[in-house]
């Protein structure tokens, strides 16, 4: 499949909107599989650091 420029490759013919939508929410899944786990890990470790110093005040 060619296009003959740029704004036909955008609009894919005609499915563009669709075709465009799916690779945006595909790639924000991704980004959220990647990013949550992170934020996640880094919270856990901050509340385990803040724990640990409860403890040894105490």
């Amino acid at each position: 499949m060619s296009f003959s420029s740029f704004a036909d490759f955008i609009a894919m013919g005609q499915h563009g909107p669709y075709v465009w939508t799916a690779y945006g929410i595909g790639v924000a899944v991704v980004l959220l599989n990647v990013a949550l786990p992170i934020l996640a890990r880094r919270r856990y470790l901050q509340d385990e650091a803040r724990r640990l110093r409860r403890e040894t005040q105490q």
